[in-house]
């Protein structure tokens, strides 16, 4: 079976995942696969990127779908064996304008940017190979302040979600109860913020953290898992307000997908745009 080596990033038709594909063509030793939900447009997305001397691949993959998880895990499993680089960038994000109720929104906001994504890991994590690198892109929302609701109920949740002995399925517990608090609009009472966004990328930036402990009793040698703020980018999530380009935006997380073998560091951490190491329990950085 074919050792090459591979590297994968969702949601990677426009934006930021787009140009981490571009970046990864250019400095990835090995395949890279753009996959997005939509057929037409990853393959749109991968005809520019040829246009422009690159060599990426297309496999069409929704992370709200297990059927599409499936298809593509057993795919990369039967083509390659495994797989070296996975990168996290599929979500979506409610508009502030958007008329959908609260419930709604968190409702699709946390299946799709929380469960949708461990919904993936579980599927590709098991091909991971020796040295493999995963990074999870997440946001400054996803910070662990941003859990401000009403006290004391704010301050117990951080306790929770920060707690080294956290499991996936209490993890999976709290974002849930905030489905539910935010159907029956307790959810500041319980401690819960007024974005479905923050959330589920907090929930993200916390999954990080099992992940990595369960990475240092893996069998496999060196698995790093990482997460970061990519930076305020021109983007269609950001309603093109962001100052950043979609290339700044990819600098972190095409470094963390391509961290060198036994670095000691960054591992289980999570990373502000400029690749700097931001304690994820206290204060965060000013806001790029």
């Amino acid at each position: 079976m074919a050792t090459q080596r591979i590297a994968v990033v969702t949601g990677g038709n426009k934006g930021i995942g787009f140009a981490i594909v571009k970046e990864l063509c250019a400095k990835f030793e090995g395949r890279v696969y753009l996959t997005a939900r939509d057929e037409g447009r990853g393959a749109t997305a991968v005809e520019e990127l040829k246009k422009l001397g690159l060599s990426p691949h297309f496999h069409q993959l929704d992370i709200d779908n297990q059927d599409s998880i499936n298809k593509f895990s057993e795919y990369i499993k039967n083509t390659y064996g495994g797989l070296d680089v996975l990168v996290n960038n599929a979500a979506i994000a409610y508009k502030r304008a958007a008329t959908e109720p609260f419930g709604e929104q968190a409702e699709n906001t946390i299946r799709v940017n929380y469960f949708g994504t461990l919904a993936l890991c579980h599927a590709l994590f098991p091909l991971l190979r020796p040295h493999a690198r995963v990074c999870h892109v997440s946001s400054s929302c996803g910070h662990l302040s941003e859990i401000c609701g009403d006290e004391p109920a704010a301050t117990q949740l951080r306790a929770k979600l920060s707690a080294d002995t956290l499991t996936e399925n209490e993890l999976a517990d709290l974002m849930n109860q905030f489905v539910e608090t935010a159907k029956d609009g307790t959810f500041r009472q319980k401690g819960w913020p007024g974005s479905t966004y923050v959330v589920s990328k907090v929930g993200v930036s916390a999954l990080t953290r099992i992940q990595h402990r369960a990475f240092l009793s893996d069998s496999r040698e060196d698995i790093v898992v990482n997460s970061c703020h990519p930076g305020y980018v021109d983007t269609d999530m950001t309603s093109h307000k962001g100052p950043m380009t979609i290339e700044q935006g990819a600098a972190c997380p095409a470094y963390l997908a391509l961290l060198p073998p036994n670095i000691s560091e960054p591992r289980g951490a999570y990373l502000w745009h400029d690749k700097s190491v931001v304690d994820w329990t206290n204060k965060k950085p000013a806001p790029v």
